[in-house]
């Protein structure tokens, strides 16, 4: 089931070298270089993504079934058989254990990714249910429902060991959020950057919601003048916060402060490769989305793709790459002493280094 990496690069150089026969993309970026874009297999119907060092896990939202790809090589294959009810959103934790949400079917499992085995099963609620998305804490796993206003939450025990099949409770959410028709309304899930709450997007109505996850009051996350219409999964880097929207085909940033209670737009990533993307995840020092292609009738023979953008740093004046978290976000602080010419790379650290004058950011608080 190994799929070729299609990409931009690899298409110019198969028709410049060889017309008629079709160049393997890994070739075509030679060495290790990090492709673009990346086929899964046709009909696939990708919605969740979960990485691990070089590899991804997609779940197919039409069969159940678990995809794992190369994002290097491009290669993949099926780790884990066909459910027969949906698998969208996906975390794995350090172990190797995957958390797959079970859409309509209502429900959860855990899978170990080495063997594809299902370790636990949890059976969270009956139609109408739309199990989400979810977010693993050194605690516990959070799972939204799309058409209820509640989470579930899996206790973590020692070494993150998922609890038994009855082990889960669900935690009705009160306060500022409320449930909005019969449609898509919580989805994404994340931690706070300082890890003592959640926050969710609510699809429907694009508004972002700080949830306190022993006794799920929500409050309304500040973002002057911002909502997130089309908001799907979330992924929390440092205090960046990524959104993806997926019908408008944009993944929107957020730079929140330390409890997630307001944040800042700090700008918006598209590229021409996104077909509706769903969820994101990093690693590789780059964004990864699938293309879920909402818009287009699915067939047995309908390709879908994953596609790799640039974190937004690197678009931003003032920001830079992380040096430690090569997804994140630094705002780069200026030298308190030396020529005006110098300026700090990350808060946190110490030396200066010589830039020109013209990438000067103006002065701003401590981030």
């Amino acid at each position: 089931m190994h799929k070729r990496i299609r990409s931009a690069l690899g298409v110019a150089l198969a028709a410049a070298l060889l017309a008629t026969v079709p160049q393997a993309p890994s070739q075509a970026h030679g060495g290790q270089a990090k492709p673009n874009a990346i086929s899964l297999p046709d009909g696939f119907q990708p919605e969740g993504i979960a990485t691990a060092g070089t590899y991804a896990y997609f779940g197919s939202r039409a069969t159940g079934a678990i995809y794992r790809t190369d994002l290097i090589s491009g290669e993949g294959e099926q780790i884990s058989p066909a459910t027969g009810t949906p698998s969208v959103g996906l975390k794995v934790d350090r172990r190797g254990r995957l958390f797959v949400s079970g859409g309509t079917a209502g429900d959860a499992r855990v899978m170990d990714t080495r063997t594809g085995a299902v370790l636990a099963r949890y059976q969270f609620a009956t139609a109408p249910t739309f199990v989400n998305d979810v977010v693993l804490t050194r605690e516990a796993a959070y799972f939204t429902d799309s058409n209820k206003p509640v989470l579930y939450r899996l206790p973590l025990g020692r070494d993150g060991a998922p609890p038994p099949a009855d082990g889960f409770t669900a935690i009705p959410l009160t306060g500022a959020y409320q449930q909005v028709g019969t449609g898509i309304n919580l989805n994404g899930i994340a931690r706070t950057p300082d890890g003592k709450a959640l926050i969710v997007v609510q699809s429907n109505t694009g508004i972002l919601f700080r949830v306190d996850p022993a006794t799920g009051v929500t409050t309304t996350v500040d973002v002057p003048g911002h909502t997130f219409a089309n908001g799907d999964g979330l992924l929390l880097v440092g205090r960046m916060l990524y959104i993806v929207q997926n019908r408008l085909n944009q993944i929107a940033a957020v730079e929140l402060n330390p409890s997630g209670t307001a944040g800042t737009v700090t700008g918006t990533i598209t590229d021409p490769n996104f077909d509706v993307p769903t969820t994101v995840a990093s690693t590789l020092g780059r964004l990864y989305l699938p293309n879920a292609r909402f818009t287009t009738p699915p067939t047995p023979t309908t390709p879908y793709t994953v596609v790799a953008v640039r974190p937004l740093c690197e678009h931003v004046p003032g920001y830079a790459q992380s040096a430690r978290t090569p997804a994140s976000c630094s705002w780069i602080r200026f030298c308190r002493q030396g020529s005006s010419a110098d300026h700090r790379v990350d808060g946190s650290r110490k030396e200066c280094r010589l830039t020109a004058a013209t990438e000067r950011a103006p002065r701003r608080g401590n981030h």
